[in-house]
C-alpha cells in the first residue's frame, strides 16, 4: 500500500511538473536547472549540448596544425587567439551540460572511447593555409547562422552560454573573411589557393546544419520543445543566401551553378549534397577521423597531472577551511 501511494505521489508530481513545463515553453521562457523537465528533454538536452562541446575541442585541432606555420607573428597571435576561444567555447558548453546531471568525466570519457559524435565538419584535413579562411569563413559562418537562434534555446544555461560563444563567432569569421580577402587580392597563385580551399570546404560546411528536415529524427522534437528554432533546411538555406553575397566581396565563387533565388518560396536554393559521404564521416570513416580522436586521447592523458593537481589543491583548500 506504501508503495502505491508513493507512485501515485510521484505521478501527481509528474503531472503538475509536465503542466508547469508546457507553460513555461508556452511563454516563450525558459527552464532552468532546477525545475522539472521530461527526461526526454534532458536527454535530448545532454545529447546536443555535449555534441556542441566536442565540436569546439575537436575543432581546435585542424586550425592549430597551422599555428606552427601561419606566414606572420601576425597572423600567429590571431590564430592562438581564436584556438584558445573554442577551447573556452567547450568549456562553456561542458557545463551547461553539467546542469542536467550528467559529469564532465562522462562526457570526456564517451568522446575518448568513440561513443559520442561531434560535427563532421572537424574531419577533413586543412591542406593550405588558406584552408585556415575558409573554415573562418564557411565553417564559423555556418556556425553562427546555426548558433544565433540557439541563444533564445528554453533551457536557460544553454542559451546564455551561446550570447558570448555566438559574439566571439563573429570575430572568428571576419577573421577567415580577411584572410580568404587577402589572398584573392593577392598573386594569381594565391587566388586560386583560396579558390581551392572554398571549393573544399563549401559542401562540407553546408551539411554542418544536419541531415534533409525528411531524414533529421530529433530536429521536429527539438523545435517542439523551443530548443531549436528553425529546421536544418531552413538555416542551409539561410547560410547560402549569405554567401552569395559575401562572395562577390571576395571576387571568388562557389562552387555550385544550381544556387538560385526561388521568388515563389522566398528562399535559396542550392545544389545536391553528398549525403553518403556525410554518413561515411559520422560513422568514423572520414578522412581525419582517427587521427582526430587520437590527439584528443593524447591530450587527455597529457593532462592527466594538471587534473590531478588541481584536484589536491581543491582538497586542501577544503580541509583548511573546515578546520
Amino acid at each position: 500500500m506504501v508503495q502505491n501511494l508513493s507512485a501515485v505521489g510521484e505521478q501527481s508530481e509528474d503531472i503538475a511538473g509536465l503542466a508547469a513545463f508546457e507553460a513555461i515553453l508556452a511563454e516563450d521562457s525558459r527552464i532552468e536547472p532546477r525545475d522539472w523537465m521530461p527526461e526526454a528533454y534532458r536527454k535530448t538536452l545532454v545529447r546536443q549540448i555535449s555534441q556542441h562541446a566536442h565540436s569546439e575541442i575537436i575543432g581546435m585541432q585542424p586550425e592549430a596544425n597551422w599555428i606552427s606555420r601561419a606566414p606572420s607573428l601576425k597572423r600567429k597571435a590571431i590564430l592562438m587567439a581564436k584556438v584558445q576561444d573554442e577551447a573556452g567555447h567547450g568549456l562553456y558548453l561542458y557545463s551547461a551540460a553539467e546542469t542536467l546531471g550528467t559529469p564532465r568525466t562522462k562526457l570526456t570519457e564517451d568522446l575518448i572511447a568513440g561513443k559520442a559524435r561531434y560535427s563532421s565538419i572537424f574531419n577533413y584535413p586543412t591542406r593550405s593555409w588558406a584552408d585556415v579562411g575558409a573554415i573562418g569563413w564557411l565553417v564559423d559562418g555556418a556556425a553562427i547562422c546555426n548558433q544565433v537562434p540557439l541563444c533564445r534555446a528554453s533551457y536557460g544555461p544553454y542559451g546564455r552560454a551561446m550570447v558570448r560563444i555566438c559574439k566571439e563567432e563573429s570575430f572568428h569569421q571576419r577573421q577567415g573573411f580577411e584572410i580568404l580577402l587577402e589572398l584573392s587580392q593577392g598573386t594569381p597563385a594565391q587566388k586560386q589557393m583560396a579558390q581551392d580551399a572554398v571549393n573544399r570546404w563549401y559542401a562540407p560546411a553546408l551539411m554542418m546544419f544536419g541531415p534533409p528536415d525528411d531524414d533529421s529524427p530529433n530536429s521536429k522534437q527539438s523545435m517542439a520543445w523551443n530548443i531549436k528554432r528553425f529546421s536544418n533546411d531552413e538555416l542551409r538555406q539561410r547560410f547560402v543566401g549569405m554567401m552569395v553575397e559575401q562572395v562577390k566581396v571576395l571576387g571568388l565563387t562557389l562552387p555550385d551553378d544550381q544556387i538560385r533565388f526561388d521568388e515563389e518560396t522566398g528562399k535559396w536554393q542550392h545544389g545536391s549534397l553528398d549525403w553518403n559521404e556525410f554518413k561515411e564521416v559520422l560513422a568514423g570513416r572520414g578522412a581525419c577521423n582517427s587521427q582526430r580522436l587520437e590527439r584528443r586521447r593524447e591530450a587527455h592523458q597529457d593532462g592527466a597531472w594538471v587534473r590531478e593537481a588541481a584536484a589536491a589543491y581543491a582538497l586542501r583548500e577544503q580541509r583548511v577551511e573546515v578546520a
